[in-house]
Protein backbone atom coordinates (compact mmCIF):
# COMPACT_ATOMS: atom_id res chain seq x y z
CA UNK A 1 0.00 0.00 0.00
CA UNK A 2 1.06 3.57 -0.65
CA UNK A 3 1.38 5.58 2.55
CA UNK A 4 -1.71 7.82 2.09
CA UNK A 5 -3.91 4.83 1.32
CA UNK A 6 -2.54 2.98 4.34
CA UNK A 7 -3.17 6.02 6.54
CA UNK A 8 -6.75 6.23 5.24
CA UNK A 9 -7.28 2.54 5.94
CA UNK A 10 -5.86 3.00 9.44
CA UNK A 11 -8.46 5.73 10.04
CA UNK A 12 -11.29 3.39 9.02
CA UNK A 13 -11.76 4.76 5.49
CA UNK A 14 -12.33 2.32 2.64
CA UNK A 15 -11.20 3.61 -0.76
CA UNK A 16 -13.22 2.37 -3.74
CA UNK A 17 -12.37 3.11 -7.37
CA UNK A 18 -15.11 4.97 -9.22
CA UNK A 19 -14.45 3.36 -12.59
CA UNK A 20 -14.58 0.02 -14.36
CA UNK A 21 -13.93 -1.32 -17.84
CA UNK A 22 -13.18 -4.68 -19.39
CA UNK A 23 -9.73 -3.35 -20.25
CA UNK A 24 -9.03 -2.71 -16.55
CA UNK A 25 -10.14 -6.21 -15.65
CA UNK A 26 -8.43 -8.20 -18.41
CA UNK A 27 -5.16 -6.26 -18.33
CA UNK A 28 -4.75 -6.86 -14.60
CA UNK A 29 -4.93 -3.13 -13.88
CA UNK A 30 -7.83 -3.58 -11.47
CA UNK A 31 -5.93 -6.28 -9.60
CA UNK A 32 -2.96 -3.91 -9.44
CA UNK A 33 -5.08 -1.22 -7.81
CA UNK A 34 -6.31 -3.75 -5.28
CA UNK A 35 -2.71 -4.61 -4.44
CA UNK A 36 -2.17 -0.88 -3.76
CA UNK A 37 -5.11 -0.67 -1.35
CA UNK A 38 -8.34 -0.24 -3.34
CA UNK A 39 -11.05 -2.35 -1.71
CA UNK A 40 -14.12 -1.77 -3.89
CA UNK A 41 -15.45 -0.50 -7.21
CA UNK A 42 -18.43 1.63 -8.17
CA UNK A 43 -19.95 2.03 -11.60
CA UNK A 44 -22.65 4.14 -13.24
CA UNK A 45 -24.14 4.44 -16.73
CA UNK A 46 -21.62 7.11 -17.75
CA UNK A 47 -18.72 4.82 -16.81
CA UNK A 48 -20.13 1.95 -18.89
CA UNK A 49 -20.87 4.23 -21.86
CA UNK A 50 -17.26 5.42 -21.87
CA UNK A 51 -15.91 1.88 -21.50
CA UNK A 52 -17.89 0.61 -24.49
CA UNK A 53 -17.00 3.63 -26.61
CA UNK A 54 -13.28 3.52 -25.88
CA UNK A 55 -12.55 -0.22 -25.82
CA UNK A 56 -12.23 -2.94 -28.46
CA UNK A 57 -12.71 -5.67 -25.85
CA UNK A 58 -16.45 -6.02 -26.41
CA UNK A 59 -16.33 -6.91 -30.12
CA UNK A 60 -16.47 -10.70 -29.88
CA UNK A 61 -19.37 -10.67 -27.45
CA UNK A 62 -21.26 -8.14 -29.55
CA UNK A 63 -20.85 -10.37 -32.60
CA UNK A 64 -22.38 -13.25 -30.67
CA UNK A 65 -25.28 -11.07 -29.61
CA UNK A 66 -25.80 -9.92 -33.20
CA UNK A 67 -25.92 -13.50 -34.44
CA UNK A 68 -28.63 -14.18 -31.85
CA UNK A 69 -30.61 -11.13 -32.94
CA UNK A 70 -30.46 -9.82 -29.38
CA UNK A 71 -32.16 -6.51 -28.59
CA UNK A 72 -30.12 -3.56 -27.40
CA UNK A 73 -31.48 -3.29 -23.87
CA UNK A 74 -30.79 -6.96 -23.14
CA UNK A 75 -27.35 -6.72 -24.74
CA UNK A 76 -26.44 -3.69 -22.65
CA UNK A 77 -27.67 -5.37 -19.48
CA UNK A 78 -25.60 -8.49 -20.17
CA UNK A 79 -22.46 -6.54 -21.14
CA UNK A 80 -22.53 -4.49 -17.94
CA UNK A 81 -23.42 -7.47 -15.74
CA UNK A 82 -20.59 -9.45 -17.33
CA UNK A 83 -18.03 -6.80 -16.40
CA UNK A 84 -19.38 -6.42 -12.88
CA UNK A 85 -19.36 -10.17 -12.31
CA UNK A 86 -15.74 -10.35 -13.45
CA UNK A 87 -14.81 -7.44 -11.18
CA UNK A 88 -16.59 -9.16 -8.28
CA UNK A 89 -14.38 -12.18 -8.84
CA UNK A 90 -11.24 -10.03 -8.79
CA UNK A 91 -12.40 -8.41 -5.54
CA UNK A 92 -13.67 -11.63 -3.93
CA UNK A 93 -10.47 -12.14 -1.87
CA UNK A 94 -10.95 -8.67 -0.38
CA UNK A 95 -14.56 -9.53 0.46
CA UNK A 96 -13.43 -12.73 2.16
CA UNK A 97 -10.50 -11.16 4.01
CA UNK A 98 -12.70 -8.37 5.41
CA UNK A 99 -15.54 -10.75 6.31
CA UNK A 100 -17.88 -8.98 3.91
CA UNK A 101 -17.10 -5.41 4.95
CA UNK A 102 -15.42 -4.50 1.65
CA UNK A 103 -14.72 -6.05 -1.74
CA UNK A 104 -17.97 -4.87 -3.35
CA UNK A 105 -18.76 -3.85 -6.91
CA UNK A 106 -21.82 -1.66 -7.52
CA UNK A 107 -24.15 -2.02 -10.50
CA UNK A 108 -26.91 0.51 -11.08
CA UNK A 109 -30.48 -0.24 -12.08
CA UNK A 110 -31.66 1.36 -15.31
CA UNK A 111 -31.99 5.07 -14.41
CA UNK A 112 -35.15 5.22 -16.50
CA UNK A 113 -36.87 3.62 -13.50
CA UNK A 114 -35.74 6.28 -11.01
CA UNK A 115 -39.37 7.22 -10.35
CA UNK A 116 -40.82 3.70 -10.63
CA UNK A 117 -40.60 1.62 -7.46
CA UNK A 118 -41.81 -1.70 -8.85
CA UNK A 119 -39.57 -1.69 -11.93
CA UNK A 120 -36.58 -0.72 -9.82
CA UNK A 121 -37.19 -3.69 -7.51
CA UNK A 122 -37.73 -6.07 -10.42
CA UNK A 123 -34.55 -4.99 -12.17
CA UNK A 124 -32.55 -5.20 -8.95
CA UNK A 125 -33.64 -8.81 -8.51
CA UNK A 126 -32.79 -9.56 -12.14
CA UNK A 127 -29.34 -7.96 -11.91
CA UNK A 128 -28.61 -9.80 -8.68
CA UNK A 129 -29.49 -13.06 -10.43
CA UNK A 130 -27.40 -12.22 -13.51
CA UNK A 131 -24.25 -11.33 -11.57
CA UNK A 132 -24.78 -13.96 -8.88
CA UNK A 133 -21.95 -12.90 -6.60
CA UNK A 134 -22.10 -12.21 -2.83
CA UNK A 135 -20.03 -9.04 -3.22
CA UNK A 136 -22.45 -7.30 -5.59
CA UNK A 137 -24.24 -4.12 -4.55
CA UNK A 138 -27.21 -2.86 -6.51
CA UNK A 139 -27.24 0.93 -6.90
CA UNK A 140 -30.62 2.57 -6.38
CA UNK A 141 -31.20 6.34 -6.53
CA UNK A 142 -32.54 7.98 -3.38
CA UNK A 143 -35.64 9.38 -5.08
CA UNK A 144 -39.04 9.27 -3.36
CA UNK A 145 -39.82 6.19 -5.47
CA UNK A 146 -36.40 4.76 -4.70
CA UNK A 147 -36.91 4.75 -0.93
CA UNK A 148 -39.52 1.94 -0.81
CA UNK A 149 -37.50 0.13 -3.48
CA UNK A 150 -34.46 0.20 -1.18
CA UNK A 151 -36.49 -1.39 1.59
CA UNK A 152 -37.92 -4.05 -0.72
CA UNK A 153 -34.56 -4.93 -2.31
CA UNK A 154 -32.86 -5.29 1.07
CA UNK A 155 -35.84 -7.38 2.13
CA UNK A 156 -34.86 -9.85 -0.61
CA UNK A 157 -31.41 -10.16 0.98
CA UNK A 158 -29.70 -8.07 -1.71
CA UNK A 159 -27.00 -5.57 -0.75
CA UNK A 160 -27.71 -1.98 -1.81
CA UNK A 161 -25.70 1.12 -2.66
CA UNK A 162 -28.07 4.07 -2.31
CA UNK A 163 -26.94 6.75 -4.72
CA UNK A 164 -27.61 10.41 -5.59
CA UNK A 165 -28.09 11.66 -2.01
CA UNK A 166 -27.71 15.43 -1.71
CA UNK A 167 -29.80 16.58 1.26
CA UNK A 168 -29.78 15.79 4.96
CA UNK A 169 -33.52 15.25 4.97
CA UNK A 170 -33.34 12.69 2.17
CA UNK A 171 -30.40 11.00 3.90
CA UNK A 172 -32.48 10.53 7.05
CA UNK A 173 -35.19 8.97 4.86
CA UNK A 174 -32.54 6.62 3.45
CA UNK A 175 -31.45 5.59 6.95
CA UNK A 176 -35.07 4.77 7.75
CA UNK A 177 -35.50 2.81 4.50
CA UNK A 178 -32.33 0.87 5.25
CA UNK A 179 -33.45 -0.15 8.71
CA UNK A 180 -36.90 -1.07 7.42
CA UNK A 181 -35.24 -3.20 4.75
CA UNK A 182 -33.17 -5.12 7.28
CA UNK A 183 -36.24 -5.66 9.44
CA UNK A 184 -38.06 -7.02 6.37
CA UNK A 185 -35.11 -9.22 5.42
CA UNK A 186 -35.06 -10.67 8.91
CA UNK A 187 -38.77 -11.46 8.75
CA UNK A 188 -38.16 -13.09 5.36
CA UNK A 189 -35.57 -15.41 6.89
CA UNK A 190 -32.38 -13.83 5.52
CA UNK A 191 -29.16 -13.60 7.51
CA UNK A 192 -28.94 -9.84 7.93
CA UNK A 193 -25.29 -10.11 8.96
CA UNK A 194 -24.52 -10.87 5.30
CA UNK A 195 -26.41 -7.88 3.87
CA UNK A 196 -24.33 -4.77 3.23
CA UNK A 197 -25.29 -1.24 2.31
CA UNK A 198 -23.71 2.15 1.72
CA UNK A 199 -25.36 5.55 1.36
CA UNK A 200 -23.67 7.62 -1.35
CA UNK A 201 -23.65 11.28 -0.36
CA UNK A 202 -22.55 13.43 -3.29
CA UNK A 203 -19.95 16.08 -2.51
CA UNK A 204 -18.39 18.20 -5.26
CA UNK A 205 -21.62 18.96 -7.09
CA UNK A 206 -22.94 20.65 -3.95
CA UNK A 207 -20.02 23.09 -3.83
CA UNK A 208 -20.31 23.74 -7.56
CA UNK A 209 -23.95 24.80 -7.28
CA UNK A 210 -23.63 26.68 -4.01
CA UNK A 211 -20.53 28.57 -5.16
CA UNK A 212 -22.31 29.79 -8.30
CA UNK A 213 -25.02 31.29 -6.12
CA UNK A 214 -22.51 32.76 -3.69
CA UNK A 215 -20.52 34.32 -6.52
CA UNK A 216 -23.72 35.91 -7.82
CA UNK A 217 -24.15 37.61 -4.44
CA UNK A 218 -20.60 38.95 -4.57
CA UNK A 219 -20.46 40.06 -0.94
CA UNK A 220 -17.64 39.54 1.55
CA UNK A 221 -19.94 37.32 3.60
CA UNK A 222 -20.64 35.19 0.53
CA UNK A 223 -16.96 34.88 -0.35
CA UNK A 224 -16.17 33.82 3.23
CA UNK A 225 -18.36 30.73 2.99
CA UNK A 226 -17.39 29.77 -0.56
CA UNK A 227 -16.23 26.16 -0.87
CA UNK A 228 -17.50 25.16 2.57
CA UNK A 229 -21.02 23.90 1.86
CA UNK A 230 -20.27 20.42 0.54
CA UNK A 231 -18.00 19.34 3.36
CA UNK A 232 -20.36 20.84 5.96
CA UNK A 233 -23.21 18.90 4.33
CA UNK A 234 -21.23 15.67 4.59
CA UNK A 235 -20.21 16.37 8.19
CA UNK A 236 -23.84 16.85 9.18
CA UNK A 237 -24.73 13.64 7.36
CA UNK A 238 -22.18 11.80 9.47
CA UNK A 239 -23.73 13.36 12.57
CA UNK A 240 -27.11 11.95 11.48
CA UNK A 241 -25.45 8.56 10.91
CA UNK A 242 -24.04 8.54 14.44
CA UNK A 243 -27.42 9.55 15.86
CA UNK A 244 -29.02 6.60 14.07
CA UNK A 245 -26.48 4.20 15.53
CA UNK A 246 -27.43 5.39 19.02
CA UNK A 247 -31.13 4.66 18.46
CA UNK A 248 -33.12 1.78 19.92
CA UNK A 249 -34.23 0.62 16.47
CA UNK A 250 -30.65 0.15 15.35
CA UNK A 251 -29.67 -1.48 18.64
CA UNK A 252 -32.21 -4.25 17.98
CA UNK A 253 -30.87 -4.81 14.46
CA UNK A 254 -27.27 -4.79 15.65
CA UNK A 255 -28.16 -7.36 18.27
CA UNK A 256 -29.39 -9.57 15.42
CA UNK A 257 -26.05 -9.19 13.65
CA UNK A 258 -26.72 -6.28 11.30
CA UNK A 259 -23.93 -4.05 10.08
CA UNK A 260 -24.35 -0.29 9.71
CA UNK A 261 -25.08 1.32 6.38
CA UNK A 262 -21.79 3.12 5.91
CA UNK A 263 -21.72 6.70 4.64
CA UNK A 264 -20.03 6.85 1.24
CA UNK A 265 -18.59 10.09 -0.12
CA UNK A 266 -19.22 10.19 -3.88
CA UNK A 267 -18.46 12.76 -6.56
CA UNK A 268 -15.13 13.45 -4.88
CA UNK A 269 -13.28 14.71 -7.93
CA UNK A 270 -12.63 18.43 -7.38
CA UNK A 271 -14.24 20.57 -10.08
CA UNK A 272 -12.93 24.00 -9.08
CA UNK A 273 -9.18 24.39 -9.77
CA UNK A 274 -8.99 26.91 -6.93
CA UNK A 275 -9.42 24.03 -4.45
CA UNK A 276 -6.88 21.39 -3.49
CA UNK A 277 -7.49 18.32 -5.63
CA UNK A 278 -7.49 15.94 -2.64
CA UNK A 279 -9.77 17.92 -0.31
CA UNK A 280 -12.86 15.74 -0.72
CA UNK A 281 -10.82 12.76 0.46
CA UNK A 282 -8.46 14.06 3.14
CA UNK A 283 -11.00 16.49 4.65
CA UNK A 284 -13.68 13.80 4.95
CA UNK A 285 -11.77 11.19 6.93
CA UNK A 286 -14.01 9.52 9.50
CA UNK A 287 -14.28 6.00 10.93
CA UNK A 288 -16.46 3.54 9.07
CA UNK A 289 -16.77 5.53 5.83
CA UNK A 290 -16.21 4.79 2.16
CA UNK A 291 -14.74 7.25 -0.31
CA UNK A 292 -15.24 6.37 -3.97
CA UNK A 293 -12.71 8.19 -6.12
CA UNK A 294 -12.05 8.60 -9.84
CA UNK A 295 -8.58 7.59 -10.95
CA UNK A 296 -7.30 11.16 -11.25
CA UNK A 297 -8.23 11.93 -7.66
CA UNK A 298 -6.82 8.61 -6.50
CA UNK A 299 -3.46 9.37 -8.10
CA UNK A 300 -3.46 12.85 -6.55
CA UNK A 301 -4.09 11.40 -3.09
CA UNK A 302 -1.26 8.90 -3.52
CA UNK A 303 1.06 11.62 -4.82
CA UNK A 304 0.47 14.45 -2.37
CA UNK A 305 -2.55 13.78 -0.16
CA UNK A 306 -2.00 14.76 3.47
CA UNK A 307 -3.99 12.48 5.75
CA UNK A 308 -4.04 13.94 9.27
CA UNK A 309 -6.71 11.85 10.96
CA UNK A 310 -10.43 12.21 11.58
CA UNK A 311 -11.63 15.50 10.11
CA UNK A 312 -15.36 14.97 10.63
CA UNK A 313 -16.50 13.96 14.10
CA UNK A 314 -15.20 17.06 15.84
CA UNK A 315 -16.61 19.47 13.26
CA UNK A 316 -20.36 19.33 13.87
CA UNK A 317 -20.67 22.78 15.46
CA UNK A 318 -18.67 24.39 12.66
CA UNK A 319 -20.80 22.65 10.03
CA UNK A 320 -23.98 23.93 11.67
CA UNK A 321 -22.49 27.44 11.62
CA UNK A 322 -21.76 27.14 7.90
CA UNK A 323 -25.35 26.16 7.26
CA UNK A 324 -26.50 29.08 9.38
CA UNK A 325 -24.37 31.47 7.33
CA UNK A 326 -25.71 30.03 4.08
CA UNK A 327 -29.26 30.42 5.31
CA UNK A 328 -28.60 34.02 6.32
CA UNK A 329 -27.36 34.69 2.78
CA UNK A 330 -30.55 33.25 1.31
CA UNK A 331 -28.93 30.06 0.02
CA UNK A 332 -31.70 27.45 0.04
CA UNK A 333 -30.02 24.07 0.48
CA UNK A 334 -33.29 22.19 -0.09
CA UNK A 335 -33.72 23.90 -3.45
CA UNK A 336 -30.11 23.11 -4.34
CA UNK A 337 -30.50 19.45 -3.37
CA UNK A 338 -33.68 19.07 -5.43
CA UNK A 339 -32.00 20.65 -8.45
CA UNK A 340 -28.94 18.43 -8.14
CA UNK A 341 -31.08 15.31 -7.82
CA UNK A 342 -33.01 16.19 -10.99
CA UNK A 343 -29.78 16.90 -12.85
CA UNK A 344 -28.08 13.74 -11.57
CA UNK A 345 -30.92 11.51 -12.70
CA UNK A 346 -31.06 13.27 -16.07
CA UNK A 347 -27.31 12.82 -16.60
CA UNK A 348 -27.43 9.11 -15.81
CA UNK A 349 -30.49 8.65 -18.03
CA UNK A 350 -28.71 10.42 -20.88
CA UNK A 351 -25.59 8.29 -20.36
CA UNK A 352 -27.71 5.13 -20.42
CA UNK A 353 -29.40 6.26 -23.66
CA UNK A 354 -25.96 6.87 -25.15
CA UNK A 355 -24.86 3.41 -24.00
CA UNK A 356 -27.94 1.88 -25.63
CA UNK A 357 -27.26 3.84 -28.82
CA UNK A 358 -23.67 2.60 -28.85
CA UNK A 359 -24.77 -1.01 -28.37
CA UNK A 360 -27.40 -0.62 -31.09
CA UNK A 361 -24.84 0.76 -33.52
CA UNK A 362 -22.44 -2.07 -32.73
CA UNK A 363 -25.11 -4.74 -33.15
CA UNK A 364 -26.34 -3.24 -36.40
CA UNK A 365 -22.78 -3.17 -37.77
CA UNK A 366 -22.45 -6.86 -36.92
CA UNK A 367 -25.74 -7.83 -38.56
CA UNK A 368 -28.23 -7.97 -35.70
CA UNK A 369 -31.83 -8.13 -36.84
CA UNK A 370 -33.32 -6.96 -33.53
CA UNK A 371 -32.08 -3.59 -32.41
CA UNK A 372 -35.14 -2.35 -30.54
Amino acid sequence: MSDPLQLLADEGVSIWLDDLSRDRIESGELAGWIDRGIVGVTTNPAIFEAALRESEQYGAQLREFAQLGMGTADAARILTSWDVRAACDVLRPVHTATDGVDGYVSLEVDPAWAHDTERTVSEAILLSWLVDRPNLMIKVPATPAGLPAITAILGHGISVNVTLIFSLGRYRDVLDAFQAGLELARRNGHDIARIASVASFFISRVDSEVDVRLDALGSDAARAVRGRAAIANAVLAYEAYEQTLRGERWAALAEAGARPQRPLWASTGVKDPAYDDTRYVVDLVAPGTVNTVPEGTLRAVIDHGKVVGDRVTGQYDDAHRVFGELDALGIDMNDISAKLEREGIAKFQQAWRELIAGVESALTARGSVAVS
